[in-house]
């Protein structure tokens, strides 16, 4: 193995994704599996990989800026009282092995390891369905482990002081165009309106593509989604919101996120069709 291993996801025989293993990268971008390029059916380009405004953006994944501390989302960590600072804190998420491992999914096991100890054993499901001929829906749950002995909590730079910057969890950095993409819900528009909101679901449209995420669990329905549009292209869902969540040793976590990725500039009835179709699939 080597640090280019990677997977293709195809749906019907049409590559939409190719999934990188070992990552090759510097420890401060916290190395970790990541999904890019992710693609249209028509073959659009609907992610970006450590673009010059956030080198720590890689693609589609789950990344965590603390836990209990130790930096799995790369760059620099928000300390209370100070700011963004460089530490030397970051994790690495460390694929084990492939559980099933198909054309249009896998079933993963890996290890979040900071400071040469093991944190978390992360099961990961990921599958590509076909919805419509011009939209197909990527199906991503990650199921995270406490293998310490002690509780293990989950923070964000929200919950460390910084107002308005609950990222952590899935993520996904999206395409970035020359003018910043749409954001709605069902009955919200604009990144202030739905930014730290709970939705159903939460649609990001650039000019020739959209994408539409979706929690799929009880819980995944609860966390707000974190959305940025002007600065840069991109949506999570928001695992530290206003509280630390703790994970008791040998609980785990679960967060399920369905996206809809379709070609085309969708408005709320059709995201919300495409939606049900994916969740119902």
């Amino acid at each position: 193995m080597t640090g280019t291993d990677f997977q293709v996801l195809r749906v019907a025989g049409r590559p939409v994704g190719r999934y990188v293993t070992r990552p090759d990268l510097p420890p401060r971008l916290s190395p970790r599996p990541y999904l890019h390029p992710v693609t249209t059916l028509a073959g659009t380009a609907v992610t970006e990989f450590s673009p010059a405004d956030h080198l720590h953006h890689l693609g589609v994944g789950v990344a965590v800026p603390d836990v209990e501390g130790h930096n799995f989302w790369g760059g620099r960590t928000y300390v209370r009282d100070r700011g963004p600072t460089e530490l030397d804190n970051h994790g690495t998420q460390r694929h084990s092995a492939f559980q099933l491992r198909d054309p249009d999914g896998f079933v993963e096991e890996l290890r979040w390891v900071a400071a040469g100890t093991d944190l978390l054993r992360e099961r990961r499901t990921v599958a590509a369905t076909a919805l419509t001929d011009t939209a197909w829906a990527l199906d991503f749950t990650f199921s995270l482990t406490n293998v310490t002995p002690a509780p293990l909590t989950i923070g964000s730079p929200a919950t460390n002081g910084r107002p308005g910057a609950a990222y952590g969890g899935f993520f996904w950095r999206a395409r970035k165009e020359s003018t910043p993409p749409a954001v709605f819900t069902a009955d919200r528009e604009g990144e202030p309106q739905v930014h730290g909101r709970r939705a159903d679901w939460l649609a990001l449209a650039g000019d020739t593509w959209t994408l539409v995420f979706a929690g799929a669990t009880e819980r995944t329905r609860r966390d707000p989604w974190f959305v940025r549009t002007e600065e840069y292209p991109g949506v999570g869902s928001s695992l530290a919101h206003v509280d630390r969540p703790a994970i008791a040793p040998d609980d785990t976590l679960v967060r399920r996120i369905v996206t809809v990725v379709a070609d085309g500039r969708l408005d709320a009835d059709g995201a919300a069709t495409l939606v049900r179709k994916a969740l119902s699939s």
